[in-house]
C-alpha cells in the first residue's frame, strides 16, 4: 500500500482526535492503515502507544513507544511516554532512566517532570516528590493539578462515618478490622492483583480473611488448610493517590467515602462484580 504524506498526516489527526474523544479502537484501526504503508513511522508507533496504553495493553504499548524512540530518539514525549508504561508495569529503575532522558531533552517537560515525582514518592522523598510535581503543575496546569490535601482528621472522620451508616451488626464486625492510611502502595500489594495493579491507580486494599471466610468452621481452619483465614483483616487507604483522584475537596471526600465502602464491601464477602452493581467501583 502507498499512502501520500498529505494522507498519513490526514490519518494521523483522525487517530489524535479518535484519542481525545476516548475511542481507542478506532485509533488502532487508523494507525494500523498508516503502518502498513509506512512501518518505520514515528509518529503512528508513538500514537499506536498511547492507543495501547489507554485500553490497558501496556506491554504492547511499551513495545510501540520503543519503537518511536529507535526511530526518533530525540522526541521526549516518547520518552516521557514511555517511562509512564514501565512505571505501571512496575519497572521502576527503567521508568526512571527514560523519564530523566526525557528531561535532557526537554527540560520543560511536564510529564517527565511529574514522573520524577512519582519515583522520589517510591523512595519516600516527599519532599522531592512534591518539588517535582510542583514544576510539572507550573509547566501545564490542566494536565497536572495540585492534589488536594487529605489529612489524618478527614479521614478518621469519613471512616467513622461511613461505619456509622452501617447496620450495627457491621459494625460491631467491623471492631476487629483495622483501617490504616498509608502514602503509597508498595510492590508486593501492586503484585497481588493480575496482572499486576499500575501503582496509582490503588485507591484502598482489604486483605485478610472476609466474613464469609471466617465464619467458616474453626475446626476446619485451625486444621492447617485455611490458617491463613486467623490472620486479622484489614483495609489500607492510600492518600497520595486518592489525593491525585480530586480536583477538589468535594469530590476527595466523596472518593474517599466511596473507597471506604468499597473495602468494606471486599470485607463483607463482596467481588468486584458486586460492588460496581451497587455504584462502588
Amino acid at each position: 500500500m502507498t499512502l501520500s504524506d498529505r494522507r498519513v498526516d490526514r490519518l494521523l489527526d483522525e487517530a489524535e482526535d479518535a484519542l481525545e474523544q476516548g475511542d481507542a479502537s478506532a485509533a488502532l484501526d487508523l494507525i494500523r492503515t498508516v503502518l502498513d504503508a509506512r512501518p518505520h513511522h514515528a509518529g503512528a508507533h508513538f500514537l499506536a502507544g498511547e492507543a495501547m496504553r489507554e485500553i490497558g495493553h501496556l506491554e504492547a504499548a511499551e513495545a510501540s513507544f520503543r519503537e518511536a524512540a529507535a526511530q526518533q530518539p530525540d522526541h521526549a514525549p516518547t520518552w516521557a511516554s514511555l517511562a509512564a508504561v514501565q512505571f505501571d508495569q512496575l519497572e521502576f529503575v527503567q521508568a526512571e532512566t527514560a523519564w530523566r532522558r526525557a528531561l535532557r531533552l526537554d527540560p520543560d517537560s511536564p510529564d517527565a517532570w511529574f514522573g520524577v515525582g512519582l519515583v522520589r514518592e517510591r523512595r519516600e522523598d516527599w519532599d522531592g516528590a512534591e518539588r517535582a510535581f510542583l514544576r510539572a503543575h507550573f509547566l501545564d496546569p490542566i494536565q497536572h493539578p495540585l492534589p488536594v490535601p487529605l489529612d489524618d482528621a478527614t479521614v478518621e472522620a469519613i471512616v467513622a462515618e461511613v461505619v456509622g451508616a452501617l447496620h450495627p451488626a457491621i459494625q460491631s464486625w467491623l471492631a476487629s478490622v483495622s483501617i490504616v492510611l498509608e502514602e503509597v502502595p508498595d510492590t508486593t500489594v501492586c503484585r497481588q492483583f493480575d496482572p499486576p495493579a499500575p501503582p496509582g491507580e490503588i485507591l484502598g486494599l482489604f486483605t485478610g480473611p472476609s466474613r464469609a471466610e471466617r465464619s467458616m468452621d474453626l475446626d476446619t481452619i485451625r486444621s492447617g488448610d485455611n490458617a491463613w483465614s486467623l490472620l486479622p483483616p484489614s483495609i489500607v487507604l492510600y492518600r497520595r493517590n486518592l489525593e491525585r483522584m480530586a480536583s477538589d475537596r468535594e469530590q476527595l471526600i466523596e472518593q474517599l467515602r466511596v473507597t471506604v465502602f468499597h473495602e468494606i464491601g471486599h470485607y463483607l464477602g463482596l467481588d468486584e462484580d458486586d460492588l460496581a452493581a451497587r455504584g462502588l467501583d
